[in-house]
């Protein structure tokens, strides 16, 4: 409900209070992502090139996330790349109007996917939907622990929805993972295939880095930090994976 447009109110009430705790399950929610990806990639795939079957696959994405996380990307290159200081960079982000900085952001993100998923669709076209399903719900677990490394930026009434991750508990975070890594480490064995580990340690350099940027410049994390590390940690899994590609080869 919170990460998605699917209209999943319609059958099931949720308390407001149980959103606080969303991240928590957030890989899970890769499982809708990033298996939507798949399943457009394997059809648009056999009637357009590679590239464009990419393309589809994301914009596909982002209209059942209704692109919150590309927003959340937009905002954070904005502040952090236009404003001055704390106050400054978190009145930029709560801004509805994107910027230069926000503008080159998503450019320089969309072309840079487009990139590396062409590169790996021509290299390995048949691992491309298992490393598509890796790559999202691996990557929103490494972007979850934003939650449990930094408090939040705002008071609680200033969040754009309204809503406030509780602090991530590690162990149960930890086995969260687990239990939404295992169907895909199933699929993975069932084809024969693993992510190279340069690529699973990737999105965790990344979000390390992310989250010691966030500590220094706002001292907490916000939303739109959330999401612009997941979209950081899913692109350095596609470029680790074409580097080990390239060195395999």
């Amino acid at each position: 409900m919170l990460f998605t447009r699917l209209p999943l109110w319609k059958l099931h009430g949720v308390d407001a209070a149980h959103f606080r705790r969303a991240a928590q399950y957030w890989p899970f929610a890769g499982w809708v992502t990033g298996g939507t990806m798949c399943i457009i990639y394997c059809a648009a795939s056999q009637v357009l090139p590679p590239g464009t079957a990419m393309l589809a696959a994301l914009g596909m994405r982002m209209l059942l996330t209704g692109a919150l996380h590309e927003d959340g990307l937009a905002d954070f290159c904005d502040g952090m790349g236009g404003g001055r200081d704390r106050a400054h960079i978190l009145s930029i982000m709560k801004d509805s109007h994107i910027g230069t900085f926000g503008v080159l952001g998503l450019i320089i993100y969309v072309l840079g996917m487009y990139s590396l998923l062409s590169s790996l669709s021509t290299n390995s076209a048949c691992l491309v939907c298992p490393m598509l399903l890796t790559a999202d719900v691996w990557s929103k677990s490494c972007a979850a622990m934003l939650t449990g490394q930094l408090t939040y930026a705002r008071r609680e009434e200033e969040a754009k929805t309204r809503v406030v991750y509780a602090p991530m508990q590690w162990g149960w975070q930890a086995m969260r993972t687990l239990l939404a890594m295992a169907p895909i480490a199933y699929l993975c064995l069932r084809l024969g295939w693993m992510p190279h580990p340069l690529a699973m340690a990737a999105p965790l350099l990344t979000e390390l880095l992310m989250m010691l940027w966030m500590r220094h410049r706002l001292q907490g994390y916000t939303g739109d930090c959330c999401g612009a590390t997941f979209l950081l940690c899913e692109a350095s899994f596609y470029m680790a994976s074409v580097i080990a590609l390239g060195i395999d080869n």
